[in-house]
């Protein structure tokens, strides 16, 4: 499945991007959908935990073979308390810091990830997005890259590009969250007590699971819910920026406004999927300005819609699409921009 674009806006080359600035694109966004409304934001926390109560109270009665989709279920739910700390990192959730930060750790806990780790890992991945040599989410490697991996290492890269795409994020949380050499000096601090509060909660959440329910308890109650939330991190974030037409570029030809525009993906999904996971799918607009909260992400797109409308790709997620990206999209290729394992002669 390859991205359509809406022929009924105003014409525009794909050249175009590289002439704006990302101001420009900003500016044609009404200032109302960047204002802060929180009651909207309460009640998608509301919706999240009563989602999350929803799953693992459907977890407790299933019998064993509707467990499946309980869990996918409840790590759907999950997923939505992943985008309520995602609108408190980009500080899009409330206007006091510290409400930020509180709800950010709060609804972060439960999936065992740092916020403040997150955040500022996550504030690369915006600031330089699809540029291939410092993107930090699902930029490939290059050929030479590739080449000059360990065969574990090229196994691994293999896995996350095709079949294992769903647990790359499971690597993506385990490689870079935890190791405070990946932040500035002074962004330690900050990120080492964020490390602390998801140990200190681990050491207490998971003994008194386990006497509660025994280690099969971890195994029901955390660990399926917890992969099912990872499948979605890792297929929205590879959705969001992958397509076999999408280019990622060195630093030296990187253009902001285009990267923004043009490499973000918005991909629509089953609505019951988009209601529990407060439209992250929605993702041009929140790539134009991270200051744009989560509810008013669809009306955002349908302004940039009607002013950029050529230069934008939208899909709808099927296997399809899954079968093509991780069928496709393998390794960086200067003027295809993406070249398959399978092309590769000398290796």
């Amino acid at each position: 499945m390859t991205a359509t674009i809406d022929p009924s806006v105003r014409s525009l080359t794909a050249d175009s991007a590289k002439n704006l600035t990302l101001k420009q694109v900003i500016q044609t966004i009404p200032k109302v959908y960047f204002q802060k409304d929180p009651l909207k934001a309460w009640r998608s926390v509301l919706l999240s935990v009563a989602a999350v109560v929803l799953g693992y109270g459907a977890i407790a009665l299933s019998p064993w073979f509707l467990l499946p989709l309980a869990w996918f279920f409840t790590g759907t739910a999950l997923t939505g308390f992943f985008v309520v700390g995602h609108d408190c990192g980009h500080r899009s959730f409330a206007n006091r810091r510290w409400v930020n930060n509180w709800v950010g750790h709060l609804v972060f806990l439960p999936l065992i990830y740092p916020f403040h780790s997150w955040r500022l890992l996550h504030d690369i991945h915006h600031r330089h997005t699809n540029n291939l040599d410092i993107d930090n989410a699902w930029a490939p490697w290059t050929v030479t890259e590739y080449g000059q991996a360990n065969g574990a290492l090229q196994a691994i890269y293999r896995g996350m590009r095709g079949w294992g795409w769903w647990l790359a994020s499971v690597a993506h949380w385990a490689v870079l969250h935890f190791n405070l050499n990946r932040f500035e000096p002074r962004d330690r601090p900050k990120v080492l007590r964020s490390i602390l509060l998801v140990g200190g909660f681990a050491l207490v959440f998971f003994p008194t699971l386990a006497v509660i329910a025994g280690p099969w308890g971890i195994v029901k109650y955390w660990l399926m819910p917890w992969l099912g939330y990872h499948f979605w991190m890792s297929t929205f974030t590879l959705v969001h920026h992958t397509l076999p037409e999408i280019v990622f570029q060195p630093t030296a030809t990187w253009n902001e406004a285009e990267a923004q525009l043009s490499g973000t993906l918005h991909c629509d999904y089953p609505r019951w999927i988009e209601l529990l996971c407060h439209d992250i799918n929605v993702h041009v607009p929140h790539h134009i300005s991270v200051g744009i909260p989560s509810y008013h992400l669809r009306s955002a797109y349908g302004a940039l819609q009607q002013e950029w409308g050529p230069l934008i790709k939208h899909t709808r997620f099927s296997w399809q699409l899954m079968k093509t990206i991780t069928g496709q999209c393998h390794l960086y290729h200067p003027d295809l921009a993406y070249q398959r394992f399978a092309d590769l002669k000398h290796l």
